[in-house]
């Protein structure tokens, strides 16, 4: 690997004195309570709870920087802009930082998803790309982002296994597609879980994203046809959990 660079992000800077309110009331995780080297993944849902976008949210100082798959940066702008109405806000691109990525960087926090992930931070960009790496490394521990994957307004939040992977408070107050999210946890309906399998056990009609140069496929699955053996283990064991509450 050369370099550290994921060149697959991008970064929104959210500012202004009305910003950590203002994202407070749209996404899963808690904004107010962002701190520094505390990074944070949650996402921004439909009203009925649908994953529309996902990222990884950044402190500095009074400043939110999202932490965004580059393709859907411009469009994620775009929706947040959609309810800022005359709030102080400014929301922009953040050109001179990039977010970076590496299995071991001492003092650097760990992914906040699932610390096997490695290590993410935010620094000036390198000449290298981490991309392909990350992406190789990240799939097989059935970790999935981006619009493609997780699939856009069709997937449930928490069948995108949020919960496990930390992105989504509970008590934060309302957000949008809070409602459903929340009637999901607490009524423990999440039958659906996306999952990778190869390819060559593929089914269209339940598949989000074909990954052919990885051999897999992305598909939202019924938890009792999933095979806890075939699963990462953070995920088996929490179905397992869950099965027994």
């Amino acid at each position: 690997m050369t370099g550290t660079t994921l060149r697959d992000r991008a970064l929104l800077r959210i500012s202004g004195e009305e910003a950590r309110p203002f994202l407070q009331g749209l996404l899963t995780r808690d904004v107010v309570g962002l701190e520094p080297g505390g990074p944070r993944w949650g996402g921004l849902l439909t009203p009925q709870g649908k994953a529309l976008f996902d990222f990884i949210l950044w402190a500095d100082g009074d400043d939110v920087l999202i932490d965004s798959e580059a393709g859907q940066a411009d469009a994620l702008a775009k929706r947040l802009a959609l309810y800022r109405l005359r709030r102080k806000v400014v929301i922009a691109r953040e050109e001179g930082l990039a977010v970076h990525w590496a299995l071991e960087a001492e003092g650097k926090p760990l992914d906040p998803r699932l610390p096997a992930l490695g290590h993410r931070w935010l620094a000036p960009a390198d000449e290298g790309d981490a991309s392909a790496d990350f992406r190789a490394h990240r799939l097989p521990l059935g970790i999935f982002e981006g619009a493609a994957e997780l699939g856009q307004d069709q997937t449930l939040w928490l069948e995108t296994n949020a919960e496990e992977l930390h992105g989504v408070d509970y008590d934060k107050g309302c957000y949008i597609g809070q409602e459903n999210t929340a009637r999901m946890h607490y009524r423990s309906k999440v039958n659906r879980r996306l999952v990778a399998v190869p390819l060559a056990d593929a089914d269209e009609k339940r598949q989000r994203a074909a990954l052919p140069d990885m051999g897999l496929s992305v598909e939202l699955r019924r938890v009792e046809d999933l095979d806890p053996a075939t699963l990462p283990g953070w995920l088996a064991d929490a179905l397992a959990k869950q099965g027994a509450e």
